[in-house]
């Protein structure tokens, strides 16, 4: 039983020391992304144009269909 105690304290530990060195990366602004708002307006335009360009293509399927 003392030993269930033991590996329940330490994983605590364990936990509590991950925590705080996520919480240190993230203050220290590790996970900033930077660079991926500025490439994003970049290919904004062609995101969109595919996107009509398939539901074009979709509604126009369906229109075919119909007439069948």
């Amino acid at each position: 039983m003392s030993v269930i105690y033991l590996l329940l304290s330490l994983s605590i530990i364990v936990a509590v020391i991950f925590f705080a060195a996520f919480i240190i990366a993230t203050k220290n602004g590790q996970y900033d992304d930077s660079y991926t708002p500025s490439v994003r307006m970049l290919f904004e335009d062609e995101l969109v144009k595919s996107t009509t360009a398939d539901t074009e293509k979709i509604s126009n399927q369906k229109s075919e269909s119909q007439k069948l």
